[in-house]
């Protein structure tokens, strides 16, 4: 059984696992294989797109964009997105698919590791979407970083829609322990969620909406988030 890993300064857990590790692992897969993860749209972004039509959004912020397939389909609802990864072959695919689209002009995707201040002025979106992108390698310490700086980029009443995977998830406490709720599996480093460590993320935002959902043939089991910028 694994020790508990080393507590840092600020009260985190530090997990055994450095971001370059995982930053290879994932330009590895994504290089490996084309659409990894399926050329349709996944449907947390369909059913947010919906969202931040009512919303009246137009400025969009995806993070963790991979291979671009939200991406691209937030661009045919008509948004102008700006991707960031940390991916260069994803943010390569991003860009091909959206110039043959014939969306480039409303489309950009940009390189950031996501553990740093986010590359844009206050209040530059309207909202931000990320799927699975919580879930990664990221203490609860660097998640409130995170936070901070979407609602920070978000203009007033802008709408942050994240999805992670739960407690309640097949593989949790499966894999090596990595602190907290970090586990790897199989190369790659996942945080998985309980109702407290969302309510905590949280700081700062109205919660609109906790949703659970099953996604792929595990089934993963995740949560869809929903939070408003006061």
């Amino acid at each position: 059984m694994s020790q508990d890993p080393p507590q840092a300064a600020d009260g985190s857990v530090v997990a055994r696992v450095s971001l370059d590790a995982q930053r290879e692992q994932w330009e590895r897969a994504l290089t490996e294989r084309a659409d990894r993860f399926g050329v349709d749209a996944s449907d947390p972004a369909r059913a947010a797109a919906k969202d931040f039509q009512r919303a009246g959004a137009h400025d969009l912020l995806e993070l963790g964009a991979g291979q671009g397939r939200d991406t691209l389909f937030f661009a045919e609802q008509g948004f102008s997105i700006h991707a960031l990864d940390y991916s260069d072959s994803g943010l390569s695919a991003i860009r091909a698919k959206a110039d043959a689209a014939g969306f480039g002009e409303r489309n950009a995707a940009t390189k950031h590791d996501v553990r740093q201040r986010l590359p844009f002025a206050d209040g530059s979106f309207d909202a931000c979407f990320s799927h699975l992108l919580y879930c990664m390698a990221l203490t609860a310490h660097e998640l409130s970083v995170l936070t901070a700086e979407v609602r920070r980029v978000l203009r007033p009443g802008g709408l942050n829609v994240y999805t992670a995977r739960t407690t309640s998830d097949p593989d949790y406490r499966k894999g090596e322990h990595r602190g907290e709720g970090l586990y790897e599996l199989g190369g790659f480093v996942v945080h998985f969620f309980d109702r407290d460590l969302v309510e905590r993320a949280a700081d700062g935002f109205e919660i609109v909406a906790i949703d659970e959902f099953e996604e792929g043939t595990l089934p993963r089991r995740l949560f869809s988030v929903t939070l408003r910028r006061a």
